[in-house]
């Protein structure tokens, strides 16, 4: 048995035009959805917005129920940002000018091409096909329109997509559970200091009093030689976990030398001061080893004793509420967090004792942690190979044997209705 590789343009329609909204009126209530809407670790809408149609006809890209919402931009596509439209308004929907659509096809299930663009492999290859200059980087859609993906017969793919889902649900737990794993630190925090809105100007100084700060920047994409290193260069897609080791991309030290990048040492506290996660989450790490930042991101020095870097870690990550709350808009539009309201942000100054009672428990704490992290990184490999195992066939193998008969004639069916013995782009896969 073989399955036929199509063209993703076969299997689904990209950007498709969309022309039922024109004759809605203004008020009609919609699903909106920006970049920051859509979550990295578990590849859905999260944070979706109703808006009126006025708001959005215009300047934004329309979508509707089942329909794939894929990045093209740089990092977001690289981090696997995208999403199946489920449960629209109206089931219609608009969402940022920086995704592409992908609207299955006939004999195509919108899950199957969902999971397919999720591979690894894929989105490697989208990233070196991305065009423009410097921060202008986009995955051009003849990328998508020329991409092949195997297309078994509808039955195959619901049986993949079953599996799949079991797959991916057990990741959304691990996604839930590295959410609650996220609070535990501001909890023991507030548990031992009391919440932050209740702290008096008594037993406070501002953070700009406690602490030196430190800029980051961009070496210039044009010189290669400055990217060939092994420094990290931490930006906002870094910021995922408590605490930083390392980043995905790096610089070099002829970098260091020629431009105002500066080092961060270890024990500095990053925060992301700029970009669009600021509406809703505010990403604050700690510095693990000696490391380089980028222009949207501040790092922090405690530079007396009354405090340390344990300390001031938890005490921002507890005060995020407040610093959302202070979050404004730049820009075209992107989040920013003023560095003076930062550094106006109050801290509470705990006597030695309770300092020295925090760290200890804070060392406990991430001792634990640690287990979950390691599991969190099991799970997402054996996504990863069975996203493997799925497109090249060998997931639904023993399965496609006992079901043999059928799947024949829904090829004959399928190949009829996507017109493939017509086209010149269709091929097999050969299964074993």
């Amino acid at each position: 048995m073989k399955w036929p590789i199509v063209p993703l343009s076969i299997a689904a329609n990209i950007n498709p035009r969309n022309r039922e909204w024109t004759s809605l009126p203004d008020e009609t209530e919609v699903t909106f959805v920006s970049m920051s809407a859509v979550s990295e670790k578990t590849a859905s809408i999260v944070f979706p917005e109703i808006r009126t149609l006025s708001k959005v006809r215009r300047g934004y890209t329309p979508f509707q129920e089942n329909d794939i919402l894929f990045a093209k931009i740089t990092p977001c596509m690289e981090n696997g940002k995208a999403a199946l439209a489920k449960n629209l308004v109206n089931s219609l929907g608009f969402g940022s000018t920086e995704f592409h659509v992908l609207r299955p096809n006939k004999s195509v299930l919108p899950e199957y091409i969902y999971y397919f663009i999720r591979q690894q492999s894929f989105r490697n290859l989208a990233k070196q096909s991305m065009r423009g200059g410097v921060g202008q980087q986009r995955v051009p859609e003849d990328f998508l329109k020329t991409y092949y993906l195997p297309l078994p017969p509808p039955s195959e793919q619901r049986r993949i997509v079953e599996i799949l889902d079991q797959a991916d649900a057990l990741r959304k737990m691990r996604a839930d559970a590295d959410a609650k794993a996220d609070r535990i630190l501001p909890a023991l925090f507030i548990k031992m200091f009391g919440e932050p809105s209740t702290w008096t100007d008594i037993n406070t100084e501002t953070l700009g009093s406690l602490v030196n700060i430190q800029s980051g920047g961009t070496p210039s994409k044009k010189n290669p030689d400055y990217w060939d290193g092994d420094i990290p260069w931490v930006s906002p897609k870094d910021m995922k976990q408590d605490i930083i080791f390392d980043s995905i991309e790096h610089i070099s030290q002829k970098a260091i030398a020629e431009t105002n990048i500066k080092y961060v040492e270890s024990g500095a506290i990053l925060i992301v001061v700029r970009g669009m996660i600021l509406a809703h989450t505010i990403p604050i790490a700690l510095a693990a080893n000696r490391l380089t930042i980028n222009q949207d991101m501040k790092a922090l020095y405690p530079n007396c004793n009354d405090i340390d870097s344990t300390y001031l870690h938890a005490a921002l990550k507890a005060s995020s509420r407040k610093i959302l709350s202070q979050v404004g808009t730049a820009g075209h539009g992107t989040r920013k967090f003023d560095t003076d309201e930062l550094l106006n942000l109050p801290i509470l100054i705990p006597s030695q004792e309770q300092l020295k009672k925090f760290q200890i428990a804070v060392t406990e704490c991430r001792v634990s942690l640690a287990g979950i992290s390691k599991t969190k990184e099991k799970l997402e490999k054996l996504f990863d190979v069975l996203l493997y195992r799925a497109f090249s066939g060998e997931l639904t193998a023993k399965w496609r044997e006992a079901h043999m008969k059928e799947l024949l004639a829904e090829m004959e069916e399928q190949a009829k209705a996507l017109n493939l013995r017509d086209n010149a782009d269709f091929q097999q896969l050969s299964l074993l």
